[in-house]
């Protein structure tokens, strides 16, 4: 148990740290009007202290009352954090709001943690939240977005309709996953089978979209009417798209 959960745990605030300083930045570049989006430095020290206060109490003494008051707090945190970051242009581009959509799923295991203790429900629902739906979203949509920067596409103008099923369908596999065995634990089975399709199909459809861009050359970045045919442009020289 130790181990599965520090490896979810370790994930989940590389993710904290890196979506931080990413998420903002590319809501702000990809929605199709201008807008400005802050980080708050008193937000940010103490969602990581109180994490790592969650995550050691959780090994020692997991699903007890300090476990659980400390991922309300979480809760309260991220979700303030979630608030500041959005605008409604995400909803129009697939690869904004899968990963806006991946971190409220990681904000909904902290609500479920704490139900755990409060409520009585199963301790492993939590665990798919930030495992199927935090995780699997925000890894499969910055698959997406890494693969078309670095291969010299635009990732403002992504693959249309694919992409979107793309993520729709792990979305709903993380709702029947962690949401569905709550209104009918009696076919916990079912709904894991269900969701585990749903995964499969989600990440095969990413192999037929982004497959072919990653075994073929990188596509020429023109700059200011000159083409860069090397595999990757100097750091002064870089697409900002990517």
């Amino acid at each position: 148990r130790i181990g599965l959960y520090s490896g979810i745990y370790l994930i989940i605030a590389l993710i904290f740290v890196m979506g931080r300083r990413v998420m903002p930045f590319f809501i702000e570049k990809g929605v199709d009007y201008p807008v400005q989006l802050k980080n708050r430095q008193w937000l940010d020290v103490s969602s990581l202290v109180l994490f790592l206060a969650f995550w050691i109490a959780d090994l020692v003494r997991p699903d007890t009352l300090p476990v659980a008051l400390l991922a309300l707090a979480l809760l309260v945190l991220h979700a303030i954090r979630l608030v500041g970051w959005y605008t409604p242009g995400i909803w129009k581009k697939p690869l904004l709001w899968v990963l806006y959509v991946g971190y409220g799923w990681l904000v909904t295991g902290f609500a479920l943690k704490a139900a755990v203790v409060f409520i009585g429900i199963s301790p492993f629902l939590p665990l798919h939240a930030f495992a199927y739906g935090g995780i699997g979203m925000i890894t499969l949509g910055m698959m997406a977005r890494v693969t078309l920067g670095h291969t010299g596409r635009n990732v403002f103008d992504p693959p249309p309709v694919l992409l979107f099923w793309m993520f729709a369908l792990l979305l709903c596999g993380a709702v029947i996953r962690v949401l569905l065995p709550l209104l009918d634990p009696a076919h916990y089975m079912a709904w894991i089978g269900l969701s585990q399709g749903l995964w499969i199909i989600a990440f095969t459809l990413f192999l037929t979209i982004f497959l072919p861009m990653l075994i073929r050359p990188r596509r020429p970045v023109w700059i200011a009417g000159f083409c860069l045919l090397m595999p990757v442009a100097p750091p002064l020289l870089l697409d900002p798209n990517q």
